[in-house]
Parts: structure tokens; sequence; C-alpha cells
């Protein structure tokens, strides 16, 4: 049985989702700094991984 495929990067959207934040809030977290993003294009993505390494900062 193949097994389902892992998303490696987000979209602002999903990531915001995740955050249970605002698109708008996420994006002034990526604005300075507090969540690494990458760029592709003109298009911003997140990985799982920068997520988890916010989060465990905030509850540090």
């Amino acid at each position: 049985m193949p097994a389902a495929p892992t998303t490696v990067l987000l979209t602002v959207e999903q990531a915001a989702e995740q955050l249970t934040i605002g698109r708008t809030t996420l994006y002034a977290l990526i604005r300075t700094g507090a969540i690494t993003s990458v760029r592709i294009g003109k298009l911003r993505r997140l990985r799982p991984a920068d997520l988890a390494a916010y989060t465990a900062r905030l509850t540090a």
C-alpha cells in the first residue's frame, strides 16, 4: 500500500489555518522574521518544520 503524500511546503493560507491565525497576521510574522518562509517566483511558501519551530519558541 503506497504511503500518503507528505506536504513539503504549505501555502500561507494553509499555514495560517494550522496556526489558527489570520493570513495578515502570518504575513506580519514573516515580515518580522519570526517565521521563515521561502519565495518561489511570486509565491510564498512555508515549511511545516518552520511552523513547528515557531510554536516551540512560543511555548519555551
